[in-house]
């Protein structure tokens, strides 16, 4: 049995592949284990699939996992993990910021009895804008999921095979893996780990793809905007019985009604506003049931490449045919 799998999301990351993989063999040959490296190409538009073939090739403890369009780093990375044979499993990024020479801290820490490892980085290297992000949806996951180390996560984490069947049970387009993974023990640790600034290439996380992975984050994992629209929805009803008996005593006391265009225009923008906003929380957790209702993928592999001869199509990670 595989003891290692290696598990790296790619995207346009061709130039970077042969070092990382080099690097990474060196690592874990010193660890006397048997392992596996699953390079999953998240429809990178280089030429990261045919780097990783011709990997493929010459080392056969490569698997190469192409899908059929980009989904997302956490899609690739499910695909990956669903792919994995090993009893310890190990993500991290294909851009080389973190070294893959920082792997054996993350499996020492693994066998002090921890689940899951996490690799803190010493100081972020992505850039002011990306850093800030980064911390402001670390914290954003530790008030939503009611995870506080949560702060601590990243991409580079190394956790026990037990917690894949979090993953592998999980359906839906819609994959958070730190949140399953989290839910799925307490015993997380972490360690310090190295952070340097990229080599080539420019991140993948634009700021569009940001808003739109903390609003799938939030809204597939979190009942915390339904919290925060039942608030206003309970707000907006005292308001307006206080707004209401304003009328009445003004009406009662003074003999006459309030005047003024404005003030019944302000109050009817501020209630159909807040009534739309909590209309469109609704809308996307209804949105998710929908997708999760049509058998919508988190993922489609196009083609698998590694030293079996078994290359197969798959659909949420599960073979067919």
């Amino acid at each position: 049995m595989t003891k290692i799998s290696v598990v790296i999301p790619v995207y346009r990351s061709a130039n970077t592949l042969p070092e990382l993989t080099l690097r990474l063999n060196r690592v874990l040959q010193t660890l006397d284990q048997a392992y596996e490296i699953i390079l999953v190409n998240d429809g990178s538009p280089d030429e990261s699939w045919e780097k990783i073939k011709e990997l493929q090739k010459q080392n056969s403890v490569i698997t190469g996992i192409h899908l059929m369009r980009n989904y997302g780093q956490h899609s690739a990375l499910a695909a990956g993990i669903r792919e994995a044979r090993g009893h310890l499993i190990v993500t991290l990024d294909d851009d080389l910021q973190t070294p893959p020479e920082e792997l054996p801290k993350l499996l020492n820490k693994l066998e002090e009895g921890f689940d899951l490892v996490y690799g803190v980085r010493s100081a972020e290297k992505h850039g002011t804008f990306r850093n800030c992000c980064s911390r402001l949806g670390k914290l954003l996951l530790a008030k939503l999921l009611g995870v506080p180390v949560a702060t601590s996560i990243s991409s580079y984490k190394a956790f026990r095979s037990e917690l894949r069947e979090l993953l592998v049970r999980h359906e839906g387009p819609v994959v958070f893996l730190d949140a399953l993974l989290c839910y799925g023990t307490t015993r997380i640790g972490t360690v310090v780990v190295e952070h340097r600034v990229r080599p080539n290439g420019v991140s993948g996380y634009s700021f569009s793809k940001l808003i739109r992975h903390y609003a799938n984050m939030t809204t597939s994992f979190s009942q915390f905007p339904l919290k925060i629209a039942s608030l206003l929805g309970g707000m907006t009803m005292l308001l307006g019985i206080l707004l209401f008996l304003i009328v009445l005593l003004v009406y009662f006391f003074r003999g006459v009604p309030v005047p003024g265009f404005t003030f019944l225009a302000a109050s009817l923008a501020l209630f159909s506003g807040i009534q739309l906003f909590i209309l469109g929380i609704i809308g996307e957790y209804l949105a998710r049931m929908h997708q999760k209702l049509i058998g919508m993928p988190a993922y489609v592999v196009r083609e698998t490449s590694r030293a079996e001869k078994n290359n197969h199509t798959s659909l949420h990670g599960k073979q067919q045919g």
